[in-house]
């Protein structure tokens, strides 16, 4: 055994031990977080058992029996059925505590370690119940194994025994220890660079009450089954001394650990790096209100399908025609992609469906999304046909003929089934032109009415979809009772207009998805939420699979929706008229009585009474906007960031707040780069009211009809001025040219490949010039030093 890490935790021991077990459970569940080699790792099993007493237990008696005669353990189901939280009582908790209080000297800090033994198992089940994924084994197996691996522990395996009962933070006697064992496999990335790509499975064992979590891998014999393989045994351990805490890793067997770089990394980084943001973690004291990514799919598969796109279509990169950064945006479409054909592939083998789904992107931007899903299919091969080519029916003739003559065999290929679907935008983009003629894309506005419904579409999907985005579960649900959705939000918008934060406590994200959430549980969908794996700060989805009610009630339902639509402009809860009114496809069914189990929505937004019906009538309404107001975005997107104004007009106002600040007269002395001291007027320092107040009112007004204003105006200019914190500042160049020293050499190369592409503003407006001489000077000193500006040639598709 070697410790290969230790670290002390300075931090107050309130947030211990509950920061740590939070910490362990990230590296547990999440452990891409840490190893950016991997791509994840999927818990098969979790379930209580008991660590054999070499002495005391004979070569008859299993950990399962041990468990049984001491009742229900940490994580197993409450004596009334099903789950529940951890119960620890009885003499073995007694002990323990004491133990911890005289090692502590603190009282609170058992009650701390009571509540951190919950932490791990807030979601266990009952001993081998397992998620049912892809590759999971029976809980008899698991039984069997831990109850193997057990045996050889009490028949003679002491010092791996003594490893998994070394002391931490607490003590307590052998024959006592309760503990959580879960099997879980991990998954690395795949990757044409990394030859390792089969998962690896490992036992974890966690003694809650002595704060150890050990390690197990696992490996198969020439016959197939598993066995813990020795070489490869760690464990993170938390200890307590002298009002300190500490963190440790430890290794089995140091002279054995073979590190494969991916799954099992090198000791040192173990030791380190892991060690490091275990420490982090156990003191950020931070519940996260998302949950981990890819929970609602195969990491395995996802993994591999994402490598697959990403390897297909890294080629868009250089021949991206879009202003817009191709990095972000190609690969975060690449990777939607592959969560909603592993999305719909695990859809399609629940509901027993051959046919792929089909789909309609809103708001669809640049296309790539439509284009990967519409051209993504798996060939099924080659079919061969004996005889004459008139016997092909017309079904068949639909795929490609490779070689055939009259009245020889020939092989016909099955084209590729793929995912019937297209995409809708306001406004059409350059690279659409790039598509093949397989990728269906079309420019009109969408606006939420009976006309703009796709009953036979069976999935809507809403990626960054703004003012689309709480529409698209309404739509959904009003296109047919089989249509689902899968919305990505990103900008906070409402049924009509920006979305107005209600609630102070929560983040205005949080908030936002909450109420997309809410759309989608009233318009009668169960709405289910993960966190994709993509290059952006907005990455949780929200997907509808499934409806909360038969279809014969739909008509009811429709009338919730209208109702809750309704209410979040305000208005009251009674029909005020058509304007409002259900989608006619549903009034002209009729209704009697809506009541289907949402009991806090109906007192929210209050129901349809039946007097109201009978007096009014139900028959069709005029077809018209479900909700007047709504405005799709303009065909042609203004751009207001004060680039379109003037050069003229910026120029004057840039002069104008800069002879401003220079009236100041605060000078400057410092040392340039070659040494030489100069003094320089830097100006004085005002906020951007003070600004405001000296220019005219015309001026003002031209800025104000721009996004930000005067304060985008001076960010803008930013050779000349420094916005912080609401105050302007002439810049220094001396500060900018120290900074850029300190940058890496490849950047440093960047840099200077960008100097005097534009005049220095300073050497022709400032009056004591250029703080900076002329070769140390970004810009030209006059129009003798400029130089054109680099252009980087872009690729064309053959």
């Amino acid at each position: 055994m070697a410790e290969v890490g230790r670290t002390g935790i300075s931090y107050p021991g309130a947030l211990l031990p509950q920061g740590f077990w939070a910490a362990v459970e990230v590296w547990l569940e999440r452990p891409q977080v840490a190893n950016k080699r991997l791509c994840g790792a999927r818990l098969e099993a979790r379930w209580s058992a008991a660590l054999p007493c070499a002495e005391a237990r004979g070569p008859g008696t299993s950990a399962g029996s041990e468990q049984k005669e001491r009742g229900p353990g940490p994580g197993q189901g409450s004596p009334g059925g099903g789950p529940g939280p951890r119960s620890l009582s009885g003499p073995e908790q007694g002990t323990a505590c004491c133990e911890l209080e005289e090692a502590q000297g603190q009282c609170q800090q058992e009650e701390a370690q009571r509540e951190a033994a919950s932490v791990p198992l807030r979601d266990s089940g009952h001993p081998g119940h397992a998620e049912g994924r892809e590759g999971d084994f029976p809980a008899a197996d698991l039984d069997s194994l831990w109850e193997d691996f057990s045996q050889s522990l009490a028949r003679g395996n002491s010092e791996l025994l003594a490893f998994l009962t070394s002391s931490g933070a607490g003590s307590q006697p052998e024959a006592q220890r309760e503990l959580d064992v879960v099997l879980r496999t991990v998954i690395p990335k795949t990757s044409p660079h990394c030859p390792l790509t089969t998962p690896r499975r490992e036992i974890v064992v966690q003694d809650v009450l002595n704060g150890t979590i050990t390690f197990l891998p696992l490996e198969e014999d020439d016959e197939g089954n598993l066995k813990v393989k020795m070489s490869n045994v760690y464990q993170i351990q938390l200890s307590h001394s002298k009002e300190e805490w500490f963190i440790s890793v430890l290794i089995f067997c140091p002279e054995r650990w073979h590190s494969d770089g991916i799954v099992y990394p090198k000791p040192t980084w173990l030791g380190e790096e892991l060690l490091a943001k275990l420490a982090k973690w156990s003191v950020e004291n931070k519940k996260s209100d998302f949950k981990s990514t890819l929970s609602l799919i195969s990491i395995m598969k996802y993994s591999k399908a994402y490598q697959e796109l990403k390897e297909k279509y890294k080629e868009m990169v250089k021949v991206w025609p879009e202003v817009t950064d191709p990095e972000k945006f190609v690969y975060e479409d690449v990777a939607i992609a592959a969560y909603l054909l592993i999305l719909w592939e695990e859809e399609r083998a629940e509901r027993r469906l051959t046919a792929r789904q089909s789909f309609v992107d809103l708001g669809c931007g640049n296309g790539l999304l439509v284009h990967i899903l519409s051209s993504e299919g798996v060939r099924p091969g080659s079919i061969t046909f004996s005889g004459n080519l008139s016997r092909v029916s017309s079904s068949q003739a639909q795929g490609s003929l490779t070689s055939f003559s009259a009245d020889t065999a020939w092989i016909w290929s099955q084209p590729a089934i793929r995912h019937p679907g297209r995409g809708i935008d306001v406004r059409r983009r350059k690279i659409w032109d790039m598509y093949g003629p397989q990728t269906q894309l079309e420019e009109d506005a969408i606006t939420p009415n009976d006309k703009t419904l796709f009953p036979d579409v069976d999935w809507l999907i809403g990626n960054h979809s703004d003012e689309l985005t709480p529409w698209i579960p309404v739509i959904a649900a009003r296109s047919s009772y089989n249509c689902r959705f899968f919305v990505l939000p990103c900008c906070f918008f409402d049924f009509i207009g920006r979305y107005s934060r209600r609630q102070s406590k929560k983040t205005q994200y949080r908030e936002y998805l909450d109420f997309i959430k809410e759309v989608g549980f009233t318009c009668g969908f169960h709405v289910d939420e993960d966190c994709l794996r993509i290059p952006s700060t907005k990455r949780v989805c929200l997907v509808g699979k499934s409806r909360t009610y038969p279809s014969s009630r739909e008509a009811s339902v429709d009338e919730k929706r209208t109702q809750y639509i309704k209410s979040r402009r305000g208005c009251p809860v009674s029909p005020p008229g058509w304007e409002l009114s259900p989608s006619p496809r549903w009034v002209a069914a009729g209704s009697a009585g809506h009541c289907d189990g949402q009991q806090a929505l109906d007192a929210r937004v209050g129901c349809v009474t039946r007097a109201w019906a009978a007096e009014h009538g139900a028959g069709p309404q005029a077809e018209g906007p479900w909700l007047p107001g709504f405005h799709p975005r303009e065909k042609a997107e203004r751009v207001r960031n004060c680039a379109a104004l003037p050069r003229d007009f910026i120029d004057q106002v840039v002069l104008q707040v800069a002879n401003l600040l220079l009236g100041g007269k605060q000078l400057n002395t410092r040392s340039s780069r070659n040494g030489s001291l100069k003094t320089w007027n830097g100006g004085e320092s005002l906020s951007l009211a003070e600004v405001a107040n000296e220019l005219d009112t015309e001026t003002l007004r031209r800025l104000k009809r721009e996004c930000g204003g005067l304060q985008t105006l001076l960010r803008n200019s930013h050779q000349v001025f420094q916005v912080v914190n609401g105050r302007v500042h002439i810049r220094d160049w001396r500060e900018e040219t120290l900074w850029k020293t300190k940058q890496p050499e490849a950047k440093q190369r960047l840099l200077s490949e960008a100097c005097k592409t534009r005049l220095c503003w300073f050497f022709m407006h400032h009056p004591d010039g250029c703080a900076l001489s002329t070769d140390c000077c970004p810009f030209a000193h006059g129009p003798a030093e400029l130089r054109p500006p680099r252009t980087t040639p872009r690729k064309k598709i053959s």
